[in-house]
């Protein structure tokens, strides 16, 4: 994966974390509404391991991205991963989540 894959997909995790802090503060957000992302685990592509440990990482681009990921692995795991993981036998990925149950979503 060439440098810009990687940081879009870092771009793309930091959005997302984003997206869930702020929807509460939003104009349509009512005060019935909850505070926390609702767990919807319905479009789940079917990733069952664990992302690996944000600590091990020195850079904290990749930390941060791979905390994310650790936070709301329901979220990542119904999204597809258009680095073509997916495709490739080498990785057998399952989705955008799979990249962050090794170091793929590093490189």
């Amino acid at each position: 994966m060439n440098m810009n894959r990687a940081s879009l997909k870092i771009l793309l995790v930091a959005l997302l974390a984003l997206g869930i802090v702020l929807a509460p503060t939003l104009s349509w957000a009512t005060p019935d509404m909850p505070n926390t992302p609702t767990k919807d685990e319905s479009l789940r592509k079917g990733e069952t391991r664990d992302t690996l440990n944000p600590a091990m990482f020195p850079d904290p681009k990749v930390r941060a991205a791979y905390s994310v990921a650790k936070a709301i692995p329901w979220v990542l795991d119904s999204i597809y991963c258009y680095c073509y993981c997916h495709e490739n036998p080498h990785f057998r990925h399952i989705s955008l989540l799979s990249c962050y149950v090794d170091r793929h979503a590093s490189t």
